[in-house]
């Protein structure tokens, strides 16, 4: 299972219905303060929209918001929310401004609208799974390179491109759950002659999802 469902980029999306324009946002965030910077931002773009209407969630600590923003008690912020909860989607905002064409939509078309325009902009934000993982330096001799490469890529492990000096050296990135699996596969292929080097953490994108 993947660590985390989020946004790999700004999303945005426009629909027009019965006159009212619909202007859909998208973003990663990682905190609270982001999440209500990035409404702060949209509200500001759009200063005399009649509405802006939000969702967003957290992993850490599981917090979510949304708001009405003026339009009928569960018209737009929770439709949003409900956007992100049933996708799995987390650490992301989504906002839909509204320009009030005059025409009135209803309940039911209000629910329609926004729920259309924050899933079109959490789709192009294009969702993706990601993992935590470690970053490994790997050292070893030429001879092994070509093949530990090959090897290392058909059981699914993220190399880095080769630096050439004495020996080779290059950066393997290695999900949390296949650290074990990695440094013996390092150690079968080269009979314990490779020299690992565990470094930092770094976020793994475990590729891009259909959700919506």
């Amino acid at each position: 299972m993947p660590d985390l469902i989020t946004l790999t980029r700004e999303g945005s999306s426009r629909i027009e219905i019965k006159q009212s324009v619909f202007i859909g946002r998208s973003k990663r965030v990682s905190s609270r303060q982001e999440a209500e910077a990035f409404i702060r931002h949209e509200k500001e773009q759009y200063p005399d929209a009649r509405h802006c209407c939000y969702a967003w969630r957290l992993k850490e600590g599981s917090l979510s918001k949304s708001s009405d923003d003026g339009e009928p008690s569960g018209t737009a912020g929770m439709p949003l929310l409900s956007l992100l909860q049933t996708s799995g989607l987390e650490d992301c905002a989504v906002c839909v401004t509204r320009y009030f064409g005059g025409i009135l939509l209803g309940k039911g078309g209000l629910i329609r609208a926004y729920t259309g325009s924050g899933r079109e902009a959490l789709k192009d934000g294009r969702p993706a799974s990601f993992k935590e993982g470690f970053e490994y330096k790997v050292l070893m001799e030429y001879s092994l390179y070509d093949r530990f490469i090959r090897e290392a890529g058909n059981m699914g492990f993220d190399t880095g491109e080769g630096e050439f000096g004495q020996k080779v050296s290059l950066i393997v990135r290695v999900s949390e759950t296949d650290l074990e699996r990695f440094e013996r596969f390092a150690t079968d292929i080269s009979s314990g002659s490779i020299v690992l080097t565990k470094g930092d953490k770094c976020e793994m994108n475990g590729g891009e999802l259909d959700l919506f």
